[in-house]
Formats: structure tokens, sequence, C-alpha cells
């Protein structure tokens, strides 16, 4: 089944809105025509199994383009519109993509040459005559074929690009639906961008359930999330943990604002530690808050932690949703007992076909048909999960293997520190030292590196306060909103 078929509704109103914001609406029904007639001229033109780079913000003509691509039997490949030209170049090359989608305001800006190139006017010229629209509505295909490599962020090397199927895609987006309870009368405020995995899954849902979804790229401006939140009574949200760092120690505005339509908001791409979930319920206790944990790899998402479980599972990133199977295993594959730390891997329709064009990193994660995610954790006698760190993540202090995140978690607890970051630097005796940055708001200029091991003294063994401690105003993220971490020497 071709995952475009199973996420557009059938019944469709011909002014019934999908896309709401300041800039642009899309109805239902414009969007369905849209993506047909666009697919028609994608096949009619190119075939099938191509690879097309899709280079856009979150818009009506992103969407579009995303759908009809796909549609057409065809692979997108989206990125980040700020992707740099040697970036750009690695995944022109290794795809072998000579189409390429993007808005005419960015169109001059990419300084790669491509052999075709859509813009607005392409698909505007495209639906206006119609002609190409043939018999593509009732088209099928085989739900493991290829229908979109994400590229994943990489800080020292080039991106992997991970090999999604039509049939991961569908069975994401269905479990999802489930756990969340998703229905038509839900509206997203999107604010995280469709080149990744949790943005594309806040569209892949509210298409499925004939939902709405609003579009903001601008998180920066928060009081533009406030107007939206009220304007088009939105019932959901869903953040990165700097996202809610920012929300409720940055500004008052949030926690002292009520938004009557909001049931729930969700939050994964990273560990929010426990202190925001706890200053976020006792802020807004009639908002559900769901922790969840997914990769790329994975489609989106993995586990989920029920919003009535918080109270008695707070650090948890709960168990596998429906459809997939967690386990934590040691280093020979055996489960673990709780209370000990292993590798979390997963099973399920969801999990990636593999790595594109790279072998070796696809025999390393995907083994006896189970993901091995590269995270480590422990989980408790019921079976709930809890992230410990990523394995390249875990410092080692004079032969002692240390958590950033147990650390961190000490840290932001502090009152007006917005995040921090632990960080391994080189040291001649320990082999590795441990190096915080710390971000404060106004409220606590007067925070300085004593104070602060001063209170990690009270909280932390000796071996796992930071060295060094530096303090700065702005927290260091990627376009997607998570945090980066550079290693240090």
């Amino acid at each position: 089944m071709n995952c475009v078929n199973y996420l557009l509704p059938k019944d469709i109103d011909t002014e019934e809105l999908f896309v709401l914001g300041q800039k642009e609406t899309l109805s239902f029904y414009d969007l369905k025509q849209q993506v047909f007639m666009l697919a028609g001229a994608l096949r009619k033109k190119y075939g099938c199994g191509n690879k097309i780079i899709l280079l856009s913000p979150n818009n009506n003509f992103c969407i579009v383009s995303y759908l009809a691509i796909m549609k057409s039997g065809n692979v997108v490949v989206p990125l980040n519109p700020s992707t740099e030209k040697q970036q750009l170049q690695f995944v022109k090359a290794q795809t072998g993509c000579e189409v390429m989608f993007v808005p005419e305001v960015l169109k001059r800006r990419i300084e790669v040459p491509f052999k075709d190139v859509w813009c607005e006017a392409d698909i505007q010229s495209i639906c206006k005559d119609g002609s190409t629209f043939d018999s593509i509505e009732a088209d099928e295909l085989d739900p493991d074929t290829l229908a979109q490599i994400i590229y994943t962020s990489g800080s020292t090397a080039m991106p992997k690009g991970v090999m999604i199927s039509h049939r991961n895609i569908i069975a994401n987006t269905s479990s999802i639906v489930d756990y969340l309870n998703l229905t038509s009368a839900d509206i997203m405020e999107v604010v995280l961008p469709f080149f990744y995995c949790y943005g594309l899954s806040l569209l892949h849902t509210h298409l499925r359930v004939k939902g709405k979804i609003v579009l903001n790229n601008n998180f920066i401006f928060l009081g533009s999330v406030y107007k939206d939140f009220e304007k088009y009574k939105c019932t959901g949200f869903a953040g990165v943990p700097s996202h809610f760092q920012i929300l409720m120690r940055k500004s008052d505005t949030f926690v002292k604002t009520q938004f009557p339509h909001l049931r729930y908001v969700t939050q994964a791409g990273g560990k929010l530690h426990s202190v925001f979930i706890e200053e976020f319920r006792k802020a807004k206790p009639d908002i559900q808050f769901i922790v969840m944990y997914g990769q790329t790899e994975a489609t989106a998402r993995l586990s989920y932690l029920p919003a009535e479980r918080l109270d008695d599972k707070l650090g948890s990133l709960g168990k596998g949703i429906p459809g997939v199977q967690l386990k934590v295993v040691d280093d020979l594959g055996h489960a673990i007992k709780p209370g000990q730390i292993g590798e979390i891997i997963a099973k399920g329709d969801n999990v990636m076909l593999g790595y594109y064009k790279d072998e070796k990193a696809t025999a390393q994660a995907l083994r006896n048909g189970w993901l091995y995610t590269g995270d480590l954790a422990t989980l408790d006698e019921e079976g709930f999960i809890y992230h410990a760190a990523r394995k390249k993540e875990i410092i080692k202090v004079g032969g002692r293997r240390v958590s950033p995140k147990e650390i961190e978690e000490v840290i932001v607890s502090i009152p007006g520190v917005v995040d921090c970051t632990i960080k391994s630097i080189h040291d001649e005796v320990l082999g590795e030292a441990i190096k915080a940055v710390v971000v404060k708001n106004d409220a606590n200029a007067e925070l300085d590196e004593n104070s602060v091991k001063e209170f990690c003294s009270t909280r932390l063994a000796a071996y796992k306060i930071p060295h060094i401690i530096t303090f700065t105003s702005k927290m260091d993220v990627n376009a997607a909103g998570k945090k980066v971490k550079k290693q240090e020497g």
C-alpha cells in the first residue's frame, strides 16, 4: 500500500481546512487534488524509484511536494533548508538526485546544480492543467518499497541516510494515533520542521485522522505561539526538551496564561529533566504531559509514558508503543535484570530498512531482526524503561563511568538555570574530566562556579562534580530545536 493513500482522508468536504496559520491555509480537498495531479506529472516525467530532494521550511509547498513525491512512487529526501553546500553535495552524490523541490525564495541560494528544479509556479501550472491526474488515485505498490530517506544530523562526519518504507510510515502513524487517541477534533501547533521525523509524525497523524495543523516557524518569538494557542484553539503541542525549558524558564507568560483548549503536550527528541516536567505539571495540571522516546531509525516513535503514570514513573520513557517490542539487553544480547544497565533494542514494522549505501552501519544497527538503538537504559520491576545515556556520551573519570544526564539533572534543579550541558574534556591524570556549560536567565545573574560546585557537592559523589563550569545565556540547538553537544579535546 502507498502510505499516501493511507494518510489522505477518503471523505472530504471541499471547504474543510487542514493547514491553519497566519501566512496561508490549505483545505483537504485542495491538498488531495494537488498531490494527485503533481504525483501524476512526476510519474509521467520521471517514472518511479528516483530520489528527489525537498528543501523547504514548513509550508503548503513543502506538504504538497512531500506527499506527491511519495505518491508518485518516487523517494523523497527532505533536507533542512539551511543545509550547507558540502552536505548538499554529499547527499546529491550519494543518492544520485538530479531533481529538487525548493521554494522560489530559496532557489537563488542553492549553489549545487540540479537537472530539474521545481518551485511553487511549477506546481500551480500542473494543477491548473489537471490533465496529469490519470488513474494514479487507485495506484498501489509493495508496502516495503522505499518511501523516503531521512538524513540524521552529524557533527563530525557526513550524516547517515535512514531508509524508511511505506510500511514503516503506516505502522508508526497507526500506533501514534492509537496511544494519543487522536481524532478529527485535534488541532496541533507545529513548531517542529518537516525534515525531522518528529515533525513529520505530526503531519502524518493529523492528516490520517483529518485533524488540523497550525504551522509556526517562529518558536523563538514565544508570543506568536501563545497567540496560535488562543486563536486556533490548539488541542496539542509537541516539542523537544529545549522548547519546554524555554517555556518554563525564559518566560512567565506561559506559566501564568491559561490555554483552555490545550488537551495535551508531547515531548521527545531527548531526555527532558524531571524538574521541568514537575514544573509544567504544577503550572498546568489540566494539560496531559506525555513523555515519548524514538529515533529516526524507527520512523519516529518507539515508546511513550502515559500522562497518568507520571506520578509513579517520573523519569521513565515508558514502554513500547502499540506494535513495537522493546528490550534492554547486555553486551551478549541477554535481557538485563531490573536495576542493571543495558542497551535498548526494538522490533516492529516501524523499524527502518537500513542506512542508505552503508552496509557496515546497517549491520551494526540491525541484528537478528532487532534495531540496536545505541541508548543505554535500565528498567524497573514493572518493565518501565529509564534512559541512562547514549553509549558514546558516557564519560570515564579515573576509570569510573559517569552519565552526563545525572549531573545535568542536578544542575538544572538550581533556580534560574535554563539548561546544562555536560561535556568531557581531556585530562592528563584522569583521562577524561567533566565540564559543565550552564545556561542561566537574568533572574540568576549572580550564579557562579563556586555556588554550582557547592550545590553539586550536596547531591553528587565528588568524582561527578564538574571540574570546569562556564556560563552562557543562550542554548546551543540545531534547526529542529535539539541540543547540540560537541565534544572538546
